[in-house]
């Protein structure tokens, strides 16, 4: 009878203590931004009034570019994400960086919705902010998807885009990342408002990598640190299950110039999407980075920037309004504008390794 208690005993020993021992080894509660801003937010950082939110931006290169370019990051990732590209295309155009709303520095929506149509009302007024001519609009993963559906519903903004292992078609993937995979789960999710393993980031990044070699800890830190900025892990959850369904029967309408790289590795949206983002755009163009995984922006800057720096020409200057107005008229804006019809896709590009 005493060696039964004392059973019984160990037992609830272990079930309070295990999950108690669990919640104090990962014990991670939301971070203040101001804490977070002074780590991430360095110059030439700034912040943007826009529905009701803080938006972090970086603004970098030629001021009079009448055409910016706007790069927008996927799940989880921050501006930070295309520090590389930024680099190199801030010599030649305006570089417009955002994070976008319920994720790095700029946090959760204030009214909590994050469908497709909030965020296409989020980026007309980030464009009417800007007051361009037009913009080029490159994102990776759901900022890939953001693009598109941009160039769709904002048409007289976008000019052209670039997708880089954009999301849009209803696809199955190889591999999820740890962390998405618990964001999704119901039972599970809540835990992580409070709790977040450091080891579930790390893994989740790296399993986006094509070589996981070159996920170092201070890419980690990142990852980790903005993901525990207030409100962005409840931010997460709901930004998955207002996913807003399959709009992909749109994206043959698209009638834009259109670049489109990606990483032959990617687990999480495999080439099977880019292909078939190839054949529905008309006229686009695909390369193909065999070795690199679902952010290769990331993995590789100085390869994959390449491609970009010829699609997108030398920056446009601004020019009076008598001028503009003139070279407009040259170029028969205003006129009639007979639909081209859809071209065969050319054979994807190689990219040099």
């Amino acid at each position: 009878m005493k060696r039964s208690l004392v059973v019984v005993l160990v037992l609830l020993l272990l079930l309070v203590g295990l999950p108690a021992a669990y919640v104090a080894a990962t014990w991670a509660p939301d971070r203040p931004v101001a804490e977070l801003r002074a780590r991430w937010a360095k110059p030439p950082s700034s912040f943007l009034q826009i529905a009701g939110m803080d938006v972090h931006v970086r603004d970098e290169g030629p001021i009079n570019d009448r055409v910016p370019v706007i790069l927008l990051h996927g799940t989880s990732a921050s501006l930070h994400t295309w520090d590389g590209w930024a680099e190199v295309l801030k010599t030649q155009r305006r570089v417009i960086r955002v994070d976008l709303p319920g994720f790095g520095l700029t946090g959760p929506a204030p009214d909590g919705d994050y469908s497709i149509p909030a965020y296409m009302r989020f980026m007309e007024k980030l464009f009417e902010h800007y007051g361009a001519e037009g913009y080029i609009v490159a994102g990776n993963s759901f900022g890939g998807r953001l693009a598109w559906e941009s160039a769709l519903a904002l048409p007289s903004y976008v000019q052209k885009i670039v997708l880089v292992d954009a999301s849009g078609y209803p696809l199955p993937a190889d591999s999820v990342p740890l962390g998405f995979r618990i964001a999704q789960t119901p039972w599970l999710a809540p835990l992580m408002d409070r709790t977040m393993p450091r080891s579930v980031i790390a893994s989740s990044v790296r399993n986006v990598y094509g070589d996981p070699s070159k996920v170092t800890d201070e890419l980690v830190d990142r990852y980790y640190e903005l993901a525990l900025r207030a409100g962005n892990r409840q931010a997460l959850r709901e930004r998955f299950a207002q996913n807003g369904g399959d709009t992909s029967s749109r994206i043959r309408v698209l009638r834009l110039p259109t670049l489109i790289l990606w990483g032959g590795k990617d687990r999480l949206i495999p080439p099977a999407s880019a292909t078939r983002f190839q054949r529905e755009i008309a006229g686009s163009q695909l390369v193909m980075f065999d070795d690199l995984g679902h952010v290769p922006q990331e993995e590789d800057p100085k390869r994959t920037v390449e491609p970009v720096l010829g699609f997108l020409g030398p920056a446009l200057p601004a020019v009076t309004p008598t001028l503009r107005e003139a070279s407009l008229e040259q170029e028969g804006v205003g006129a009639p504008v007979e639909e081209a019809p859809a071209e065969a896709a050319p054979e994807p590009v190689p990219a040099t390794p």
